[in-house]
């Protein structure tokens, strides 16, 4: 295991899994007992968080990302991937041994989706292993998700964070179904909440309210801004002072797999500017939509795509 502790200052860095997506296009999505055929088949690096900071990056910002992979292809993979986009590596760490993680995934011909995750060496990261000078730094912490135990060295984690760092959380499935309790240490220094209307509610026990007022329960946790992604429906979002639900673009669907995640990227990317809650949301949805335009990150926009769109 190594480290690389060199002086490379990030405005944001991501902790979460480190995955190779092996995406399979398939034409339906079988139950079971039914059977279906495969396409075509990419392998992509992923990762809920890296896929946010990947398109921060290639938004302009700096950006690192906490996260282990193993000496092996997929681990390989990661790496390039990550360093072609501009992501620092000061935060990576190596493992000798076991593999990295994957997560095979199938998409159909309406770009929806069915995933499997194989964690690898993703749930063996300490805190030891954690440079406290780089975290201390980051103006944003984006939180994703886990499947084993390095959810313990992310709550650990939060001791290390100044401050002045924003800590952005998007718990997933996985870990909305661990419930409220185990996820309440992350919630209560959660700044911004970024969840999807489906998530929300399991975490809050709750089918029928109005989103608004599922909200407002967070808001009242302490968290400033929440925002609940609701697919091709847009997102609703609410802080202190204000809310607003902002319609997604129209666009021609191949894969929705990192669809929260491109929103994510568009939304803290629009934070760091200082743009006002409703834009914010706007650039997400836009960025978001560009995303699952394409396979992994091949239609991700660039910061130029961006300027070019908003007239900024």
């Amino acid at each position: 295991m190594e480290i690389f502790d060199n002086d490379l200052n990030a405005e944001v860095i991501g902790f979460g899994a480190l995955n190779v997506d092996k995406l399979y296009s398939v034409e339906n999505i079988v139950s079971k007992d039914e059977e279906s055929f495969i396409k075509s088949e990419t392998d992509t690096p992923g990762g809920s968080a890296a896929n946010t900071i990947v398109g921060l990056s290639r938004l302009g910002c700096s950006t690192s990302i906490i996260g282990k992979i193993a000496e092996d292809e997929d681990g390989d993979l990661i790496e390039y991937h990550l360093a072609v986009n501009g992501v620092y590596s000061n935060n990576l760490i190596y493992s000798e041994t076991g593999s990295t993680g994957k997560c095979l995934g199938f998409v159909d011909e309406d770009g929806e989706r069915c995933l499997y995750i194989d964690p690898g060496v993703n749930d063996e990261i300490k805190i030891g292993e954690i440079n406290p000078l780089n975290i201390m730094r980051c103006k944003i912490m984006h939180y994703t998700s886990f499947v084993g135990d390095s959810f313990k060295t992310q709550i650990e984690l939060l001791e290390m964070l100044n401050d002045q760092c924003v800590l952005s959380f998007d718990p997933g499935m996985l870990y909305v179904q661990k419930g409220f309790d185990e996820l309440k240490p992350i919630l209560e220094r959660t700044n911004i909440l970024l969840i999807n209307e489906a998530e929300l509610r399991l975490l809050c026990n709750n089918n029928k309210s109005p989103l608004k007022e599922l909200a407002i329960g967070f808001l009242d946790l302490g968290i400033e801004t929440v925002v609940v992604k609701k697919g091709a429906e847009g997102v609703f979002a609410m802080n202190n002072s204000t809310e607003c639900e902002v319609e997604s673009f129209e666009c021609s669907v191949v894969d929705t797999t990192g669809a929260g995640d491109s929103f994510n990227s568009g939304f803290l990317y629009s934070y760091l500017k200082g743009y006002d809650l409703e834009k914010s949301c706007k650039i997400g949805n836009w960025v978001a939509s560009r995303a699952i335009e394409g396979f992994g990150m091949e239609k991700f926009p660039t910061l130029k795509d961006l300027e070019d769109f908003f007239k900024i």
